[in-house]
C-alpha cells in the first residue's frame, strides 16, 4: 500500500512540473525572493501562528518508512498549485515552496528559489517585505479584575518602600504617612479580592509587611500605644508564622516607657517562642533582660542572666555589665573572677602582623595595602578599642574595692592584664594609676611622679605619654625648667605627639618667647589639624604679639569646630573690641550670654561697651544683672553708684557704696561717698553721724574734717571749734609732709604715708569739687564725671575674677595676659578617653 501511494504521489508531482525555459540571461531574477521568507508577515502566516500558539510546532518529525525515499520528510499533500502551503514538522515553511501558483523548479537542475524566470507567481520575497508592516500589538486590558489586583499590589509595595526610605532619611512623619496609606491600600486590595471571588489567594506576606512597617513607624514617632496595637494585631494572627518574635519589639517599647516588669514579661515570652537553633538571638534577648533587671535594681537577677551568657557565648559588653553588678552588691571575690573572664573573652579578630607587608612578594604587598584600611579592618580596630575601653574602665572601678588600697588593687589589675592578650594595655593602666593620683589633687604624691618616671626607659609611645604628663605636672607647679625638660623628652620619643609640642610651646610662652611658642603650636597643628588646644593657644600668642587679624582668623576657625565654646566666643569679642569694632564685640558677647546667661563678667563687659556707645539705659540693665549674680565686683558697684548720683537718686546709690565699704573697709573714699549721698539727699543728721564715724577711723583725713566743720556750723553745734582746730593741725602736718617729700629727707616715712594719703586722694578732690558749687545739679555732674574717671579694671575676660564660668579664664601670669592651654594626655595615640584625659582643655590655675 505504501508503494502504490508513493507512485501516486510521484505522478501527481510530475503533472505540475514545468521545465525551466532557457533564456539568454542565466543570472536574472536573483534579486527576487519568495514571500514565504518575509519575517515581517509572520503574524499573518496561519501555519506559523498555529505553531506558536499550540503544540503544532513541537510535533515529532515524520520518518521515512523506506530508506532512500523522501516521502517521510514531506507531507502527503504538497503545496503546489493553488493550495495553501503547509508548515513543516518544525513549524517552518517548506523549502522551495512558491505561492500564488508559481511552479517549483526542478531541484536537480536549479537551486530552490533561484530561477531566471518565474512562469507563475510573484517576485522573490523571502522576508515578506512586500506585505507591509506588521499590525500593532494588542493593548493590555486593565479593566480585568486580575490586572486591577496586580496594579494595587504594586502600589502597596511602592508605598512601603517610600516609607522605609523616608525613615532612613530622617523624615519620620513622612514615613508614617506613607505607612498609613499603604495600610489603606492593602485593605482595599483585600476587599477587591473578596469581591472577585479570590479570597483564598490573599497575599499574607504583603499584609504582614504593611502591618510591621506601620508598627515600626509608630514606634519611631514615639506613638507607643499605636505601635503596641499594631504589633498585637500581628502577634494574635495565627496565620503569620514566627510572629512571636515581634514581642521583642513590644518589650523594647515597654523599656522606653519605663514599664520594666511588662518588658521582662514580653522578653521572656519571646524567648519561649524562639527555638534553641537561633542561639544568637536568644543571647541578645537574655542580655536585654539582664539590663532591664539592672535598671530595676534587681542585681541578683541580672547576675543570673549575665552569668548564663558568659558561660554560653561570652562577649565584652556582658562581661563589663557583670562586673558592674558584682560591684553594686560589693562581692570582692566575684569581681576579680569577672575581671579575669572579661580579659579572656576572645575578640575573634586577626593579628595585626598580617597587615605588615613582606619585602619579597609584590603582589601580596599590594593586597595588604588594599585591605589595610578597608571597612573590615576598621571594624576590627573599633572592636579592639571598645574592649580596651571596657577593661580600662573596669580596672579603675574595681581597683579601690578589691583590695585594701587603691594602689594594691590597681597593681593586681595590671598583673592580670599583663598575662592576657591585652599585654599592651598594662602600660596604659600604670599611667592611668598615676593620673588618678593627680585627679585626687595629690600633686605631691611621690607615687604618681615615680610611676611616670619609670616609663622613661620604655618604648617610645609609652615614654612620650608619661613624659607629656610629667611636663604638665611640673607646669602646674610652675617649675618651668622641669616642664621644659620633660616636654623635650616627650618630643624626642615621639616628634609627632601634638600634646608634647603644646606643652613645649607653653613652657616657651611662660618665658615670654612668643614667636617660638607660635612655631611649636603650628607644628602641633601640622601633626593633628583637629587639635583645638594648639589652635586656641596659637590665637592667644598672636594676640600677645598684637597680630590681631591672625588671632581673629585662628579663633574663627576654632569657633567653626567648637560652636558653643564660651571661651572662644569671648576671645572673638575681645579681639573685635581691640580692633575698635564695638558692635561686633557686642554681638559675640550676646552669643556668650546665650551659652552662659549667668556669667557676671560678660554682663559687666556688655554694660561697659554699651556705656561707651552712649546707651546708658542698656548699660544700666547689664550692670544690674552682673551685680545680681556677683555683688562683689568693685567696678560694677562704682558704676551703679555713679549712675544713681548722675540721675539725682542719691539715696539709691547709698546701698552700693555701703557694699563697697564692706568689700574694701580700708578705702576711705567709699565711706565718704556714703556720707556725701546722705548730705545730698537732705539727711544731714545721718551725714553728720557718718562723718563722725569716718573721723574716728581716719582721724587724719582732712576732707572729713572740712565737712564736719561745715555741717556743725550749719546745724549750730558746739563741736565746730574742736573740728576746726583738728583741721588746722592736719593741714599743717600735711604741709610738713609735702616739704619732707620734696627734700627727700625721710624716704621711709614718705613711702608709708604716701600710700595712706593716696587712698583718700580721689575722694578728697571729689568733695572739693562738690563744695565749690552751690547748684546741686552741677555738683552731681561733677561727682559723676569724677567717679567715671576713677581707676578701673581693663583686664580681659581671662584675667578677671575667678568667680567666672570657667577656671580656665584665670590668669596668674599678669594683667592682660592670656594663659595658653596645656596639652597633656594620659594616652597619646588613643582618643577614646579624651573626656578622661588630664589637661587637654584646662589651664593651669
Amino acid at each position: 500500500m505504501s508503494i502504490s501511494l508513493h507512485h501516486l504521489t510521484g505522478e501527481r508531482e510530475m503533472e505540475n512540473v514545468h521545465l525551466a525555459v532557457e533564456e539568454d540571461d542565466l543570472y536574472s531574477g536573483y534579486n527576487d525572493y519568495n514571500p514565504t521568507f518575509d519575517s515581517e508577515e509572520l503574524e499573518n502566516d496561519v501555519g506559523f501562528q498555529q505553531a506558536v500558539r499550540t503544540s503544532h510546532g513541537r510535533r515529532p518529525p515524520m520518518t521515512a518508512k523506506f530508506p532512500g525515499t523522501a516521502i517521510g520528510a514531506r507531507p502527503l499533500a504538497s503545496s503546489f498549485g493553488s493550495r495553501i502551503p503547509m508548515a513543516s514538522s518544525m513549524g517552518r515553511p517548506m523549502t522551495g515552496a512558491v505561492q500564488d501558483g508559481a511552479a517549483r523548479p526542478m531541484t536537480a537542475v536549479r537551486a530552490a528559489g533561484y530561477t531566471s524566470s518565474l512562469t507563475r507567481g510573484s517576485n522573490f520575497d523571502p522576508l515578506g517585505q512586500s506585505k507591509g508592516p506588521a499590525p500593532p500589538l494588542e493593548a493590555k486590558n486593565d479593566d480585568t479584575p486580575e490586572e486591577k489586583i496586580k496594579i494595587l499590589e504594586k502600589k502597596v509595595n511602592d508605598l512601603i518602600e517610600e516609607s522605609c526610605m523616608g525613615q532612613s532619611l530622617g523624615a519620620l512623619q513622612l514615613a508614617l504617612e506613607k505607612a498609613k496609606e499603604a495600610g489603606r491600600k492593602e485593605r482595599a486590595l483585600v476587599r477587591q479580592r473578596e469581591q472577585s471571588g479570590n479570597a483564598d489567594h490573599i497575599n499574607l506576606d504583603l499584609t504582614y509587611s504593611v502591618l510591621l512597617n506601620l508598627a515600626n513607624q509608630y514606634a519611631n514617632n514615639e506613638m507607643y500605644p499605636e505601635a503596641l496595637n499594631s504589633y498585637q494585631v500581628i502577634v494574635k494572627n495565627k496565620m503569620f508564622s514566627n510572629a512571636g518574635r515581634l514581642k521583642v519589639n513590644m518589650a523594647n517599647i515597654y523599656v522606653k516607657q519605663k514599664n520594666y516588669p511588662k518588658a521582662i514579661k514580653f522578653y521572656r515570652m519571646a524567648l519561649d517562642q524562639i527555638s534553641n537553633a537561633h542561639k544568637e538571638m536568644r543571647i541578645k534577648i537574655m542580655q536585654n533582660i539582664g539590663v532591664v533587671f539592672v535598671r530595676m535594681g534587681q542585681y541578683s537577677d541580672a547576675i543570673t542572666s549575665f552569668e548564663h551568657i558568659m558561660s554560653e557565648s561570652p562577649n565584652i559588653r556582658t562581661g563589663f555589665n557583670l562586673i558592674l553588678c558584682y560591684y553594686a552588691i560589693g562581692d570582692r571575690d566575684r569581681m576579680k573572677k569577672a575581671f579575669q573572664k572579661l580579659i579572656s573573652v576572645p575578640l575573634g579578630i586577626d593579628d595585626e602582623d598580617k597587615y605588615i607587608p613582606s619585602n619579597d612578594d609584590t603582589g601580596s604587598n599590594m593586597v595588604i595595602e588594599a585591605i589595610k584600611n578597608d571597612k573590615l579592618h576598621q571594624m576590627e580596630r573599633d572592636l579592639k578599642a571598645l574592649a580596651e575601653k571596657y577593661i580600662m574602665t573596669a580596672a579603675k572601678l574595681i581597683a579601690p574595692a578589691i583590695e585594701t588600697s587603691f594602689a594594691t588593687g590597681f597593681d593586681w589589675c595590671v598583673d592580670m592584664v599583663k598575662s592576657s592578650q591585652y599585654v599592651e594595655l598594662a602600660n596604659d593602666l600604670e599611667i592611668n594609676k598615676a593620673i588618678t593620683y593627680l585627679r585626687q589633687k595629690d600633686f605631691n604624691q611621690v607615687t604618681a611622679v615615680e610611676t611616670l618616671k619609670t616609663f622613661e626607659k620604655k618604648d617610645s609611645r609609652v615614654k612620650s605619654a608619661a613624659a607629656t604628663n610629667l611636663s604638665f605636672l611640673y607646669f602646674l607647679e610652675k617649675d618651668y625648667d622641669q616642664a621644659d625638660r620633660y616636654a623635650d623628652l616627650a618630643m624626642n620619643a615621639d616628634r609627632y605627639n601634638p600634646a608634647a609640642l603644646i606643652n613645649k610651646g607653653n613652657t616657651v610662652f611662660a618665658k615670654q618667647d612668643h614667636e617660638k611658642a607660635a612655631e611649636f603650636y603650628k607644628e602641633a597643628l601640622r601633626n593633628d589639624s583637629s587639635c583645638t588646644e594648639a589652635l586656641y593657644n596659637l590665637g592667644l600668642t598672636y594676640k600677645r604679639l598684637n597680630r590681631l587679624e591672625e588671632a581673629l582668623d585662628c579663633f574663627l576657625k576654632l569657633h567653626a569646630i567648637l560652636r558653643n565654646s564660651a571661651q572662644v566666643m569671648y576671645q572673638l569679642a575681645n579681639l573685635y573690641e581691640l580692633l575698635e569694632d564695638p558692635q561686633q564685640a557686642i554681638e559675640w558677647l550676646m552669643q556668650v550670654i546665650s551659652v552662659t546667661p549667668t556669667d557676671p563678667q560678660v554682663l559687666a563687659k556688655l554694660g561697659e561697651l554699651h556705656d561707651g556707645e552712649g546707651d546708658k539705659s542698656q548699660a544700666f540693665q547689664y550692670y544690674c544683672e552682673s551685680f545680681r549674680y556677683f555683688p562683689s565686683n568693685i567696678d560694677v558697684i562704682e558704676w551703679l553708684g555713679a549712675y544713681y548720683i548722675e540721675t539725682q537718686f542719691c539715696e539709691n546709690a547709698i546701698q552700693y557704696f555701703e557694699r563697697a565699704t564692706l568689700i574694701q573697709p580700708t578705702q576711705v573714699k567709699w565711706q565718704l561717698m556714703v556720707a556725701s549721698c546722705y548730705r545730698r539727699s537732705g539727711n544731714y543728721q545721718k551725714a553728720l553721724e557718718t562723718y563722725k564715724d569716718i573721723h574716728r577711723k581716719f582721724p587724719e583725713n582732712a576732707e572729713c574734717l572740712r565737712f564736719l566743720v561745715r555741717l556743725s556750723t550749719d546745724m549750730g553745734l558746739k563741736e565746730v571749734q574742736e573740728y576746726a582746730t583738728k583741721l588746722k593741725k592736719v593741714e599743717k602736718m600735711k604741709e610738713i609732709r609735702e616739704q619732707r617729700v620734696k627734700s627727700g629727707r625721710e624716704g621711709s616715712t614718705r613711702g608709708r604715708r604716701e600710700g595712706r594719703e593716696g587712698s583718700a586722694g580721689s575722694a578728697e578732690m571729689d568733695v572739693k569739687a562738690d563744695s565749690g558749687h552751690s547748684s546741686n545739679s552741677t555738683k552731681g555732674e561733677r561727682l559723676s564725671a569724677k567717679m567715671r574717671s576713677l581707676p578701673g579694671s581693663n583686664e580681659p575676660y581671662e584675667a578677671s575674677s575667678p568667680k567666672e564660668i570657667d577656671a580656665s579664664y584665670v590668669d596668674p601670669l599678669g594683667p592682660q595676659m592670656e594663659r595658653p592651654k596645656t596639652g597633656a594626655k594620659k594616652r597619646v595615640e588613643d582618643d577614646d578617653f579624651a573626656d578622661e584625659e588630664l589637661g587637654d582643655d584646662l589651664l593651669p590655675e
